[in-house]
Parts: structure tokens; sequence; C-alpha cells
């Protein structure tokens, strides 16, 4: 149900359930996890891409198994166990994790993808908080990254409303980086992931630390944790790498160290 394989030094992690849109139950969601502390882990992986089969990129939790709860788990229980350690893991790895939404992104799939840091969509692909249609709230992540990156009344609206949002919509309020037409969408979507994988993937994850910090720092004590991360920036080898590349002119070779 999840296919993970390591391509150019990316992660790449395809949801594969297409004949339910690949709806996440709890084996997948442990398997993501688990997954993600490899990435973590393992050197060789400097980016992390994540894709769906089929037409979907996600269409949220299998509402059969919230029906048919395994263990008897309440909905607080599987979004405690499958959902809340899936996003901590992605905003806590510190390399850059791309979601690459090549069709519907509903639910919790969509927010998962809103919690990666970079997100490109095919132009065919929409984005439903569907929550509220079934009378729940947006979980994973939702209510905290949705205002965050296209405002409260917009994020509000479209809580409530459970609009469809299409890929260049999304583009244009900011909720994604990117929106490319269908028939470009896969060799965009890897080539930014291995772009990313060859960059200075240290400092990329150094820089998320302190994106992450500043959604809840004040402005002095964000300037304080930039003056200490940049001293760390300047101690890894890439730093040196990138200073003497540009003053040999020649392009460097980063290792992520």
């Amino acid at each position: 149900m999840i296919q993970f394989e390591i391509q150019d030094s990316v992660a790449k992690i395809t949801l594969n359930r297409p004949d339910v849109y690949n709806s996440l139950n709890r084996d997948m969601a442990l398997e993501i996890q688990r997954i993600l502390d490899e990435c973590a882990e393992n050197q060789e992986i400097r980016a992390v891409y994540i894709t769906g089969a089929g037409k979907a990129f996600g269409a949220g939790q299998d509402l059969q198994e919230i029906l048919n709860p395994p263990n008897g788990m309440s909905v607080g229980d599987i979004v405690n166990q499958h959902y809340n350690p899936t996003i901590r893991k992605i905003r806590v790895l510190e390399k850059p994790v791309i979601a690459a939404v090549n069709g519907v992104a509903a639910g919790a799939a969509a927010n998962i993808a809103l919690a990666c840091d970079v997100v490109i969509a095919t132009e065919s692909a929409t984005f439903i908080q569907a929550f509220s249609k079934i009378g729940l709230i947006p979980d994973s992540g939702g209510t905290f990254f949705l205002p965050r990156l296209v405002g409260w009344q917009k994020a509000s609206a479209l809580a409530m409303l459970g609009d469809k949002v299409t890929a260049k919509e999304a583009e244009t309020m900011g909720m994604i980086y990117k929106a490319v037409p269908d028939e470009e969408f896969e060799a965009t979507a890897w080539k930014i992931a291995t772009k990313l994988a060859k960059m200075p993937t240290k400092g990329l994850g150094l820089t998320k630390r302190l994106l992450n910090q500043s959604l809840t720092n004040d402005l002095d004590t964000q300037l304080d944790a930039e003056r200490d991360i940049q001293e760390a920036a300047s101690q890894t080898e890439d730093y040196q790498e990138g200073v003497n590349a540009f003053l040999e002119k020649r392009k460097p070779t980063f290792k992520g160290a």
C-alpha cells in the first residue's frame, strides 16, 4: 500500500491504493511513519518526495476503518496515532520534503501535503477540506497550516464550506508553491526534488528548523535564533564547499554535511 524507493538521493514515497483513491488506513499511516524515520536516519537520503498512484494524491481517511475501527479505536485515537505523528515527523525532518500532488487531495491527505516544505501540483489536481461535509473538523494540522498559508478569512471559508480548490487557485492564494500542466508534472516535480537533493541540504534543514520556530517566536527571539543557527551553518562542510566553489569559479559539489 506504500511504495518506497530511493533514487538520486531522493526517497520516493507513493501512496498506493489507487482503487480507493489512496484513502489512508492504519497500515499505511504506520508505514509512512516508519519510512519517515528511515529518511531521518539514512544519510544517503537528502530529500523526500511524496506522491500518489493513479488519479489521486489521497482521499483522506478510509471511512470504512472509522466504521470498523481496529482494536476498538476512537476517531481521536486514529488522529493521535495515525496523523499527528506523521505531521510531526514531516516538520522535524531536517531534509526538504516535497509533496507532488498528482490528483485530488482531500481531508487528511490535503493537510499532509500542506505540511510539506514544497507543494507542486498538476493543474488538474484539486484540494478539498472535506471534513465539514461529514461533521468533522480539519485535522492533520489543517487548522494550523491553512490560515498561515492563505489567511484567516479564506481558511475559515474553505474549512467550513469544503469548497473544491483547483491547483491554479491554490497557487494564486499561496496554498501551494506551483501548479504545472499535467503533461509536464512528473518531470517538473522530480526535477525540483533532485535539485533540492543536490543542494546544501544541511543548510536547508537548518532553514526548516528556523521556519518552524518562526511560527511561535517573536521577532527578537527569531533574530537570536537566526544568529545562532547561522553560526552553526557556517561550520558545515557544505558552506566551505560553497565558498570555495564561488572563489574558484566552479560548480559546487555538496554532500549534505
